[in-house]
């Protein structure tokens, strides 16, 4: 009878440790799912961390990446710094209409203009000229009493005409009154040599054609300038008294000996 019961309790402890051993392995073994294998979900698992992986960077690639920002950033500070020195430049060199205007015909005084002098409005007004190119010699009272000399007027039109056209203009009185001031304030009383007065556009743009020194569009081809010199009267003396008066424009040209005047745009060169 005891060998009967001991070999029952035996048996019963053997099945005991077998059920437990099995419930162990199912329990450290991870679910599959139903129609994939373990060998499948590996595979998956592999995929998946393969794929939350980064690629490496190496230190000479970062090196290389800021050389390159740097660079651009120097190129743009480059660029803003042109941009704002053009902007300045072309800020300096915005002028008024009138000043573009005026540069056409000789630009401006860098010097400041002399104190206008005390001029002479009562005497009658007196111009001896002589032609430099034709000889011709011209004296006559085109003002007095207030009023302008309507004949003495004609004379000079055609004294001051375009010889090598021979067309002439109605030339500006006050051109006149320019020239008498200031034969006044040098002192000059006599003949004044004319080298151009009046001239045509077709003369004109043949002087420009064969000499820089004439503008195109010139005040002399609207009868409002002349070219001349006071005979033993030093050119910078002529240039001093007509900018003095502030009428107009004044050329010097010391090389060539002459003062041009005209009543255009008050400059000077």
């Amino acid at each position: 009878m005891r060998s009967i019961v001991f070999g029952w309790t035996v048996t019963l402890a053997l099945f005991v440790s077998c059920f437990a051993l099995g419930n162990s392995a199912t329990a450290g073994t991870p679910d599959v799912v139903r129609g994939t294998s373990t060998t499948s979900a590996k595979k998956s698992t592999k995929v998946v961390k393969s794929s939350v992986k980064r690629p490496s960077v190496s230190r000479s690639s970062q090196r290389s990446v800021q050389k390159k920002s740097v660079v651009r950033s120097v190129s743009a500070q480059t660029n803003t710094r042109r941009a704002n020195t053009r902007q300045s430049a072309n800020q300096k060199r915005r002028t008024s209409p009138q000043d573009l205007r005026a540069s056409r015909y000789g630009g401006f005084a860098p010097a400041p203009v002399p104190p206008p002098p005390t001029l002479d409005l009562t005497s009658p007004r007196t111009l001896s000229l002589v032609n430099f190119n034709t000889k011709e010699v011209l004296s006559v009272t085109y003002w007095s009493n207030g009023a302008y000399h309507r004949d003495a007027l004609n004379k000079l039109n055609h004294f001051l005409r375009d010889t090598r056209e021979n067309a002439e203009t109605e030339m500006d009185p006050l051109l006149f009154d320019v020239l008498w001031h200031t034969t006044r304030i040098v002192g000059y009383g006599g003949t004044i040599e004319v080298l151009s007065a009046y001239r045509s556009p077709t003369t004109n743009a043949w002087l420009a054609s064969v000499s820089r020194g004439v503008a195109r569009d010139s005040q002399h081809m609207n009868g409002n300038a002349m070219d001349i010199r006071f005979p033993g009267v030093p050119v910078f003396k002529i240039r001093q008294a007509a900018r003095s008066l502030n009428m107009g424009g004044v050329g010097f040209y010391p090389r060539s000996g002459f003062v041009h005047l005209d009543t255009g745009p008050v400059r000077y060169w």
